[in-house]
């Protein structure tokens, strides 16, 4: 081999740098990006993804809570005019404008199913336009029928918004967004009634009505507000989104479990209010709540539909608690106000939905286990301090109701952390059941009341209402302290099984994405 071989072996040549290398053209860009660049854009997309979710929570939420109450109390006597209706198809009327609640109830297991086999975000543009539909329809209502589709179509497009709103927040898996949006139903739960009523006062002595037809879509702008998020979401989201995983066979046999229970109730309830006596309306009523929890418990112990802090017992506590405790008060404030020549007070309301949302944020830093109870007591608190208030000053309402507020958000939001999609839209199909229980409770205590005392003056019906509201208020701090019971239980089931299944191996499958 000669020296030149031994000073270059083979290949030598192709990988030796030449001593003065000849200028070479620019580089192209390298086909992998800088990691720091592409985290700091999935940061931003993740951002603006989870702003889109809060202002749908914050708006659509809000909006399809507002189709509950029923003011139309208020503009009886221009709607029976308008209509043309004698005194015995007055009770025709009154149960028309309040189907939404029941149309509600009844839609909310199937548009969970729905929100978990379809894109969430259509099954909500679907029942935000159902819901506008509604409310745009209520001033074409000209007669009772009308009356009662219309009422009917909102309570469908609420009873779809609400899950598909869930689903929405739960595919971001940010524990403060889930909490943003238990504080935000909680709250909007107080809320409803006095917006409702803030809409449509009742009229002075003398003064006509302007249009009775408000009272079938008291604030309609918050579902255009909804509509315009629900629009501008799949831009802030991106794609490329994460979905949830599609919900097995065993999780949609889970949601539409208290469907038939719920549907049941919800014609009970109508047909009962067709003239059933207080009594045969209390005794329906009286049934719901032991039927719910007992769902309630046998869902908890299944995997699918169970959260590990209680989440449809804290539901039905929500719905009983929220809604027929902070309604009736309203309708009561607002008549002593008006007695006493001042409008309806807002103030406290208000004050207790900010309350839901401090309480619900707050739940995030605190330990479950604890805040689920805490919770709860602050409930029971409230309903003690509404007993021992009146009705008419705003600020004796202030402490019970900002209590109620608070305790709703911190049980309602503990209890969802950790939960999957599949059991917070269970605890979901509950809670508005129990809201209806709870409503026909307290109005056959009241009407109870009036069939006893015969009040004459006006002064003397408020009377014999605030009477029948407090003997509610006894049965709420009853149940409440039951339901809290119920949910200890659970959760120390529940605890017990998962300390015995991590004693011997899992051959089961990860768990889905949960809250949190």
């Amino acid at each position: 081999m000669s020296s030149h071989a031994r000073r270059h072996p083979p290949g030598a040549l192709a990988t030796e740098p030449p001593a003065h290398p000849a200028p070479s053209a620019p580089s192209a860009p390298s086909a992998h990006p800088d990691p720091a660049g592409g985290a700091a854009e999935r940061a931003v997309r993740r951002r603006l993804g989870t702003l889109g979710a809060l202002l749908l929570t914050c708006t659509a939420v809000p909006a399809a809570v507002l189709v509950v109450p029923d003011a139309s109390g208020n503009v009886v006597p221009a709607a029976a005019s308008a209509l043309e209706l004698g005194d015995a198809e007055i009770p025709a009327l009154l149960r028309a404008t309040g189907l939404s609640l029941p149309a509600l109830l009844v839609t909310v297991p199937l548009a969970a199913v729905a929100a978990r086999r379809l894109p969430a975000w259509g099954v909500l543009v679907a029942g935000l336009a159902a819901l506008l539909s509604g409310l745009g329809a209520a001033k074409f209502a000209h007669s009772v029928p009308l009356v009662e589709a219309v009422r009917t179509v909102q309570g469908a497009g609420a009873g779809i918004v609400l899950p598909a709103t869930l689903v929405l927040v739960w595919e971001r898996r940010n524990r403060e967004l889930s909490a943003v949006w238990a504080g935000v139903l909680a709250g909007a739960l107080i809320l409803a009634m006095p917006l409702a009523l803030r809409a449509v006062p009742m009229p002075a002595d003398g003064t006509a009505v302007r249009d009775w037809h408000v009272a079938l879509a008291p604030c309609p702008l918050l579902a255009v507000a909804a509509a315009a998020a629900a629009l501008a979401y799949p831009v802030l989201r991106g794609r490329g989104h994460r979905r949830l995983p599609r919900a097995r066979h065993t999780e949609r046999g889970q949601l539409l479990l208290p469907f038939v229970p719920a549907a049941g109730f919800a014609f009970l309830a109508v047909v009962a209010a067709d003239g059933w006596s207080p009594g045969a309306r209390l005794l329906v009523a009286g049934l719901a709540p032991p039927a719910l929890l007992g769902l309630a418990l046998t869902g908890g112990r299944d995997a699918t539909a169970g959260s590990p802090f209680g989440c449809a017992v804290v539901m039905i506590a929500t719905g009983l608690l929220g809604y027929p405790v902070a309604a009736p008060l309203a309708g009561l404030s607002a008549t002593g106000a008006r007695l006493e020549g001042a409008g309806a007070p807002l103030l406290p309301f208000a004050a207790a939905a900010a309350a839901a949302l401090a309480g619900a944020l707050a739940a995030t830093r605190a330990a479950p286990r604890a805040a689920v109870p805490a919770g709860y007591l602050l409930m029971i608190v409230a309903v003690l301090l509404a007993l021992a208030t009146g009705a008419h000053d705003r600020w004796a309402l202030l402490a019970p109701l900002t209590a109620l507020g608070a305790g709703a958000g911190l049980a309602l939001a503990a209890s969802l952390r950790d939960a999957s999609a599949g059991a917070a839209l269970f605890g979901l199909s509950l809670c508005f059941p129990a809201l209806l229980a709870g409503q026909l409770l307290v109005l056959s205590l009241q009407a109870a009341r009036l069939q006893r005392l015969r009040p004459v003056t006006d002064a003397q019906q408020l009377y014999a209402l605030l009477e029948g509201y407090r003997s509610w208020l006894i049965v709420a701090g009853t149940a409440g302290a039951l339901l809290a019971g119920a949910t200890a239980r659970l959760c120390a089931g529940r605890a017990e099984r998962v300390r015995a299944g991590a004693a011997r191996p899992s051959r089961n499958a990860a768990p889905g994405p949960r809250a949190g």
